[in-house]
C-alpha cells in the first residue's frame, strides 16, 4: 500500500467531523429553543427577536401565538418564535442612599476636600 491510497480516506473524515459536530451543535440548540417556547407562561418576561421586551399575558396553543404585554394594558399578539430569550428579572434592588448620614461610617467613602486637581498642560507637537 502506498501513500497516495490512504490520503482519500483520511481526506473524507477529516470533511465528515466538523459536519457532523456541526449538525449535532445545531440540533442542540433547536431543542433548547423548542423548551424555551414550550415553557412560556403568563407573567413571564422576555425578549423577541426585534429586542422588544414584554411580559407574556397569555398561550394559544392552537394558533401557536402568544400574547404580550408591552405596556401597561397594550396586549398584541405574535407568533411563538418570535420570542428570543426569557429575562431574568432582579428582584433585588440596590439601596439608594440620599444621605452620608444614612451609611454606616465603617462603608463610607468619602473624598477628602483638601485635595487639589491642577490641570496638565500638554505639549502641542510642531
Amino acid at each position: 500500500m502506498d501513500l497516495s491510497s490512504l490520503m482519500f480516506p483520511l481526506l473524507l473524515v477529516l470533511l465528515a467531523v466538523p459536519l457532523f459536530l456541526s449538525a449535532r451543535k445545531q440540533k442542540r440548540a433547536v431543542a433548547e429553543q423548542q423548551a424555551l417556547l414550550n415553557s412560556l407562561e403568563p407573567g413571564d418576561r422576555v425578549m423577541t427577536t426585534s429586542g422588544l421586551y414584554a411580559t407574556v399575558a397569555g398561550v394559544n396553543d392552537e394558533d401557536n401565538t402568544i400574547d404580550l404585554e408591552i405596556a401597561d394594558g397594550v396586549v398584541t399578539t405574535w407568533l411563538r418564535q418570535a420570542i428570543r430569550e426569557k429575562v431574568v428579572v432582579d428582584t433585588e434592588t440596590d439601596a439608594v442612599v440620599d444621605d452620608v448620614d444614612d451609611v454606616a461610617p465603617e462603608t463610607a467613602v468619602v473624598a477628602p476636600e483638601t485635595a487639589v486637581v491642577e490641570p496638565v498642560q500638554q505639549e502641542s507637537k510642531k
